[in-house]
């Protein structure tokens, strides 16, 4: 069916030329290959060939307004340039189309029409649809974390005074989403859920209010994507590629950066693929080091479900009842998913032990997925603490440079410092690093206890020989590709095994012990360490 044959009486007249002229485009003969047409609710997507052309309805919905062809036009330019940060290769320019709705004209001006040029991929590349089909692997997330870090620490801060930094705005923007769903749900059992949502999103509100004015001085409120969920996220050349940002709504994509990842991670998660949203969540924070957005994370998370279940709950009333069903209950799962989110608090302190090469981080990282925990590396915070990335080569000796008695320290100061937020916020949190003398590892333990959070000690423990043999593999890598952030090498492990306190006795405990002796899969299989853990942490 094309585009005039769904013309109704009340059509608006530059929406009934717009539909004149995608009929003219769609024509046999216009296009060397005759295009497909996408359609949604606010625009047309042409796709013929390589190319695609996407115009924009002459529509006014509220919370957006295409209706002249001024603001269709800068809506285009807009979305060029927003676009083009994150995926330049495919985001090609903005086209006038001239001549008549019935014989249009590419690239002719004066203009009648606007479309952005781009090209055109395979919908099957999209991650949504990758993920679906288990396609979606370990170093696809880690390089998409990569990819949203990167786009977010370039981006220039909102001014202070800026509208989007107040408590108000977020307030308003979550509010938004409960309007609504009264009048699209039915059910006595959604409603009462709805309510309960409602309830616990204004006590959380209440309690971050602080946090988010803090993080807004901070500069964490930035001119993001604003949606970017799988859907908008696109594997080229196998590099996960964001695009389709929201242009419409400066409100919408001027947000707290954590907002934005937990878009990504929300939409992980309930798709069923918790560990995959676990590891996400944790590159980007290892990425950026912010840990304190930890403290608005569930607002954030259930904030994101609850647009979901907003959209889920007006198609739902828009199609048939077949498809209805199906969207109901899509609905009904992002209502169970954010009321999660905001009640559902699980604090826990996890440090590990152990010296160079026994599998700490390894460790850390099946653990973070398995539990939904949040992690973190003192090989990282160290570097990051002297201004250097985590791959960056600081060129200390032993007990020298960062590698010092103060600069271990300070380290482990700033780990305390930050387990402590993330406790607070409610989540496990695994502190990666050797924890070698008593002193440290007791103020730890005095953290938990004062937090009324479990803790557990993980050692790990390995054959010299395999020991020795993962440094000199680490090391190899390291001068090869400069992939691990730890630069412990042989004579670092025999300094750390003399100096090393063992557990005492009442650290024993609370500890639970993995003989880790095998690869990451061995580790990740060994049952009876796992159940210890988890029993610990019950």
């Amino acid at each position: 069916m094309n585009p005039t044959q769904r013309l109704s009486a009340n059509i608006s007249p530059d929406l009934l030329r717009q539909q004149q002229l995608m009929d003219a485009l769609c024509a046999r003969g216009y296009f060397s290959r005759n295009p497909k047409v996408k359609e949604t609710h606010i625009s047309w997507v042409l796709l013929t060939g390589r190319d695609a052309y996407k115009i924009k309805k002459a529509v006014d919905l509220g919370f957006l307004d295409f209706c002249t062809l001024e603001a269709r036009h800068f809506y285009c330019t807009e979305e060029l340039r927003l676009n083009r940060r994150l995926a330049p290769d495919f985001y090609l320019d903005v086209v006038a189309i001239g001549g008549t709705p019935e014989q249009p004209v590419l690239g002719k001006e004066p203009a009648i029409e606007y479309a952005i040029h781009m090209r055109r991929f395979a919908q099957l590349s999209l991650m949504d649809r990758i993920l679906a089909h288990g396609g979606v692997t370990h170093a696809h997330i880690d390089k998409l974390a990569a990819v949203i870090a990167n786009f977010h620490t370039a981006l220039p801060p909102a001014a202070a005074d800026s509208p989007f930094c107040s408590t108000a705005a977020i307030q308003t923007a979550a509010l938004q989403n409960f309007e609504r769903l009264p009048q699209l749900l039915g059910a006595p059992g959604e409603l009462t859920m709805l309510e309960a949502v409602r309830e616990a999103n204004e006590r959380e509100f209440a309690a971050r209010e602080p946090l988010f004015r803090q993080r807004a001085a901070a500069g964490c409120v930035r001119e993001c994507h604003g949606d970017l969920h799988l859907g908008n996220i696109v594997l080229l050349n196998d590099m996960p590629t964001p695009f389709d940002c929201i242009e419409f709504s400066t409100a919408l994509r001027w947000i707290d950066v954590i907002s934005e990842i937990s878009f990504t991670v929300m939409d992980l998660l309930q798709r069923d693929r918790p560990y995959l949203a676990w590891r996400l969540l944790n590159a980007y924070l290892e990425n950026t080091g912010d840990y304190q957005g930890c403290g608005v994370l569930r607002f954030y998370l259930a904030y994101r479900a609850m647009v979901r279940a907003k959209i889920a709950a007006i198609r739902a009333n828009q199609c048939s009842v077949a498809k209805a069903r199906h969207e109901l209950k899509s609905c009904r799962s992002y209502l169970g998913l954010a009321h999660d989110c905001l009640t559902h608090r699980r604090p826990a302190l996890i440090i590990t032990h152990g010296l160079p090469g026994c599998g700490k981080s390894t460790f850390a990282q099946i653990a973070l997925e398995r539990l939904g925990a949040i992690r973190i590396r003192s090989d990282v915070e160290r570097k990051r603490l002297f201004g250097l990335t985590a791959l960056a080569d600081s060129n200390s000796q032993i007990d020298a440079g960062i590698y010092s008695e103060d600069a271990t320290r300070r380290t482990y100061a700033r780990l305390h410092e930050l387990a402590r937020d993330v406790i607070a916020a409610g989540f496990p949190v695994i502190v990666d690093a050797a924890f070698l003398r008593y002193a440290e590892r007791e103020s730890f333990r005095a953290l938990a206890q004062e937090m009324a959070a479990p803790f557990v000690i993980a050692g790990l423990q390995t054959d010299a020989a395999v020991l020795a043999e993962r440094l000199a593999e680490r090391l190899a890598q390291r001068n090869s590709r400069g992939n691990d952030a730890s630069e412990a090498d042989i004579a670092v492990f025999e300094k750390l095994k003399v100096t090393q306190e063992p557990l005492r006795d009442d650290e024993l405990i609370a500890t639970v012990t993995f003989i880790n002796n095998g690869d990451v899969d061995a580790l990740r299989s060994a049952i009876e360490g796992w159940k210890s853990l988890e029993a610990h942490l019950a």
